[in-house]
């Protein structure tokens, strides 16, 4: 093969392995600008329209712990043609959904199928790239999924003004079936049969086991959940605040939205450069730089400053989960290739755990309170969290290990 064409194929998997893991924004934020306006139609409350938004967290939460050990055992694709199938009709069944309930069951059919996208391109990336490039080849990843928020809310507007709600998922029912396809004919597998482990219900526990009782694995896993849930503490609150309490349209809303997004695109791939080996560092700035755009956000919802006060650290916030989020990944991962795909499906799980968790909060707290704060409390709250974390993992990295007992 000559470099040239290694070049084209390597270029052709990112984009593939991108557009896979694009699943999960697509999927939730080219819908945000419909949330008030499903409200609206179904005679709902706020919290009934957003616990749509966690049923789809809840079923890309468990779908994760299914296909992670199937990719092990059957090779990476095979659970892609199936998870693709199931995302495709579950979208057309939320577009056919008659009533609030039913969308939300059909948003977790949805999630399920949507899920391995993101578990499999993990896993396949630690297939195919060695561990003092995979944070590189992650940031690269978030470029290509990163349009998808930028783009998502956008073409959900559109579809609204053009037609309604339904139409957003109808068009995700296509784009499923497009990616089926994609994937059939020009995505390699990377998991020879040789490599494939047994599944058996027992191996399986034991192995999630042996991942949640290893520190490299389990703190870095739950420090990109919680910059995860601090993400979506800010997407399921912040269609509710900006459209309507400030009276944005679902235009603005959608170009403050894809704004916010080209900040997490340039800050990744600036992390793409720097991360190489030593992928801690950069993680630890994302999180103090994301704790001085809290302390802006708490400002700012104290002093009522409104849509000018918010925007602002918003911005900083999210686009230094660039630095936080693919670092995170990559050293959950890094000593982990054995079981890629099951580290690569509990992380997902423990991170989509978490912003479910956080998505469920903000309905109670915005009727409860109102304003910007339930936003700013969630995302100030994960925030610390994720800080306390990466503090304990730094200073458990550093403490010597005890000595051994002399002999004799």
């Amino acid at each position: 093969m000559t470099p040239r064409t290694e070049r084209r194929r390597n270029t052709e998997m990112i984009v593939i392995l991108g557009a896979l893991t694009a699943f999960t924004p697509l999927s939730v934020d080219m819908y945000l600008p419909a949330l008030p306006a499903l409200e609206t139609e179904f005679h709902t409350t706020t919290a009934a329209a957003q616990r749509t938004l966690t049923a789809f967290f809840a079923g890309f939460a468990l779908g994760q712990l299914f296909y992670g050990p199937l990719s092990d055992r059957y090779g990476r694709k095979l659970p892609l043609y199936v998870s693709l199938s199931l995302f495709a009709i579950a979208s057309a069944a939320c577009a056919l959904a008659p009533d609030v309930a039913t969308l939300s069951g059909a948003r977790f059919m949805q999630a399920f199928g949507a899920c391995a996208g993101a578990v499999i391109a993990r896993a396949v990336v630690r297939d195919a790239y060695p561990p003092e490039r995979i944070a590189e080849i992650y940031s690269l990843l978030i470029l290509v999924m990163g349009v998808a928020p930028m783009l998502a809310p956008l073409m959900g507007g559109a579809l609204m003004t053009l037609w309604s709600w339904h139409a957003i998922f109808w068009a995700l029912a296509l784009l499923g079936a497009l990616s089926l396809l994609l994937v059939r004919f020009r995505l390699r597998e990377t998991l020879p049969r040789e490599r494939r482990s047994a599944l058996s219900l027992r191996g399986v526990l034991r192995g999630y086991g042996r991942l949640l009782a290893a520190p490299t694995f389990l703190l870095p896993a739950l420090i990109g959940g919680c910059s995860m849930a601090g993400m979506f503490a800010y997407i399921a609150g912040s269609p509710f605040l900006f459209i309507e309490r400030f009276g944005f349209s679902e235009t603005q809303f959608a170009w403050f939205f894809g704004a916010n997004a080209m900040g997490l695109i340039a800050v990744s791939q600036i992390n793409g450069r720097i991360a190489g080996a030593n992928p801690a560092r950069p993680m630890m700035a994302g999180i103090g730089i994301q704790v001085l755009a809290s302390a802006g956000l708490l400002l700012a919802a104290v002093n009522g400053w409104g849509p000018l006060g918010l925007i602002p650290p918003l911005f900083v916030f999210v686009a230094c989960l660039g630095l936080v989020f693919p670092n995170a990944t990559a050293l959950a991962m890094m000593s982990h290739g054995k079981d890629a795909g099951m580290a690569s499906a509990l992380m997902g799980t423990v991170q989509a755990s978490l912003a479910a968790l956080s998505t469920f909060l903000i309905g109670p707290l915005e009727s409860s309170f109102g304003g910007a704060w339930p936003m700013v409390g969630v995302i100030v709250a994960w925030n610390g969290l994720a800080l306390l974390l990466a503090l304990g993992r730094s200073q458990s990295r550093r403490s010597p290990a005890p000595a051994k007992a002399a002999a004799g």
